[in-house]
């Protein structure tokens, strides 16, 4: 067994838009050591076939339903992963120990015990020659629990890096999950909300781009308040709200109908900010992942709670790949035979071992 492995964890979220790829270094316990991250840009004809593909999948059977297309974009999606590992391997020449591939998220029910991602973890060792790590979300499902959020046992180690007793990790992706570490080092962890979800649909329906740039699309707009109001109460009566994993299916924008670009953005920012600020559990946050570039709704959020909310960035850490740098630490921690889910964080059974090891070369 070695001291440190060197992993390269590969992460697309819910926006589709691309891949975030990280190098570390790290025992798998409580040393960690960042070495490398870029973004690499999904191509349009991708971005937009995984869109069109997702917003079919709206059930379980969907899944079956639409195999042939799941299984003919998961190849493509497969390849742009091995072509940037590779690219990356060149540029860095550096030797990695293995991959951890989260592959693209199409679709999750933790209630249901369901969360499918594509991505050929066998085809990806084969064309990269590399040890992977994949299906990061079964053995959780198989013992109780919801499958996600698989990042706090990497917001542990992050947590470290603070001066507080307790402090709160916030990630705004497509959608929002909060973890908690006390002075003792326990974890809780749940998803609390939408993120960027409902906006970024928004906008990408109503114009070229792909997401609201700082919030400056909401700032200039009027909250239709009767609209807001009545959602809000929808969604808290609503099963929804009780879920401790959220999928960007559980939402919809659709209630923003017939509002002006501008109207429409400000109602949904501030539909999105009043719901994480109703469920987050701990003031003393650090915010990470896209949404915390939303400078109009991160000050919603700080409004509601009455309080300031941190950059990552102020530990010194590049908020932008947290969730890739946690996708390969969990495929080190997988090879270790370490649990990466636990009761607290997902309400499995059992603290959890997690993640198919392939090595297909």
């Amino acid at each position: 067994m070695k001291e440190s492995y060197f992993s390269l964890g590969l992460m697309s979220g819910t926006s589709m838009d691309g891949v975030d790829a990280s190098i570390i270094s790290s025992n798998g316990k409580d040393k960690y050591h960042s070495i490398y991250d870029e973004f690499y840009e999904y191509d349009k004809e991708i971005r937009e076939e995984l869109n069109l593909c997702r917003e079919k999948i709206n059930t379980k059977e969907d899944i079956f339903k639409f195999k042939s297309d799941l299984n003919s974009l998961e190849k493509k999606l497969t390849f742009f992963h091995a072509k940037i590992t590779n690219e990356i391997l060149n540029k860095k020449k550096k030797e990695i120990d293995l991959i951890g591939f989260h592959g693209q998220t199409m679709f999750h029910d933790g209630d249901n015990k369901t969360s499918f991602q594509i991505g050929d973890g066998n085809l990806l060792s084969q064309l990269t020659k590399k040890k992977v790590v994949y299906d990061f979300r079964k053995n959780d499902l198989n013992n109780g629990g919801q499958g996600a959020p698989l990042a706090p046992i990497f917001h542990k180690l992050l947590s470290k890096f603070t001066e507080k007793n307790i402090v709160s990790f916030l990630n705004i992706g497509g959608i929002s999950n909060e973890t908690i570490i006390n002075v003792s080092g326990k974890m809780s962890a749940k998803d609390v909300g939408p993120g960027n979800c409902l906006i970024d649909k928004w906008i990408r329906l109503n114009t070229k781009d792909l997401y609201d740039n700082k919030g400056e699309i909401a700032k200039s707009g009027k909250v239709d308040h009767i609209i807001l109001e009545n959602n809000i109460d929808f969604f808290l009566n609503s099963k929804i709200s009780k879920k401790k994993s959220l999928d960007i299916h559980d939402f919809d924008y659709s209630f923003v109908r017939g509002l002006s670009l501008n109207d429409g953005a400000a109602t949904l920012t501030e539909f999105t900010a009043e719901i994480i600020s109703k469920n987050i559990l701990n003031k003393n946050i650090y915010v990470c992942g896209g949404g915390r570039k939303n400078k109009f709704l991160i000050k919603r959020i700080e409004e509601k709670i009455r309080n300031k909310i941190n950059m990552i960035e102020d530990l010194n850490l590049n908020g932008d790949f947290i969730e890739s740098q946690a996708f390969a630490y969990l495929a080190i921690r997988s090879i270790l035979s370490l649990p990466i889910s636990f009761p607290e964080t997902t309400g499995c059974s059992i603290p959890t071992i997690g993640g198919v090891i392939i090595k297909n070369f």
